[in-house]
């Protein structure tokens, strides 16, 4: 115990030109981007989707509480993804693999969203009378919820052809990344 020193300076600082926090700017880009117009185009449908069938007396009927779950879930999944790719918050969580986070979750809301059209398209006539307010806001909402599930089956397309690295080389790609590492 003799070798240990009496006083420990614990006190840290700071480097003299430490960057200074500052808001996210927005990606401008990101808007103007195949990919930015299909997730704001996805998220005024899907917002239309559950507006429309939440104007409804939909409680009773368990078919359109799926449309609900599907069209809420994937609602506000996809403003949160829009919201971090619009700030590019996704380049400070660099650990997770976004490419494959954007293929999985976007395949999903294709097949989801393909249920959630079925069933809404399915359920439309038994549930209303025709051409009363109830039967045709479903029968819009069903119409809206196939058009958000083309927009996330061509998102599923781009965010595959992106995550496969479409039209580059993966060995210059893979040798330009080693070299850098």
């Amino acid at each position: 115990m003799s070798e240990f020193p009496a006083k420990v300076n614990t006190r840290t600082s700071t480097p003299a030109g430490a960057p200074a926090l500052r808001p996210p700017a927005p990606d401008l880009a990101f808007l103007r981007s195949p990919f930015g117009i299909l997730m704001a185009a996805e998220i005024v449908l899907g917002c239309l989707v559950w507006a429309l069938i939440a104007d409804t007396y939909y409680q009773p009927y368990p078919s359109y509480g799926w449309v609900m779950f599907v069209a809420i879930f994937f609602w506000l999944v996809t403003v949160i993804l829009f919201g971090m790719y619009l700030f590019q918050l996704q380049m400070k969580l660099y650990m997770i693999p976004w490419p494959v986070v954007l293929v999985v979750f976007n395949v999903a809301a294709t097949v989801l969203y393909a249920t959630a059209f079925i069933t809404s398209a399915a359920s439309v006539e038994p549930y209303s009378w025709p051409h009363s307010p109830d039967y045709n806001r479903r029968a819009s909402a069903s119409f809206f919820a196939c058009l958000v599930m083309i927009g996330y089956g061509v998102s599923a397309c781009l965010s595959i052809r992106a995550w496969r690295g479409y039209g580059s080389d993966a060995a210059t790609s893979q040798a330009t990344f080693s070299n850098h590492a």
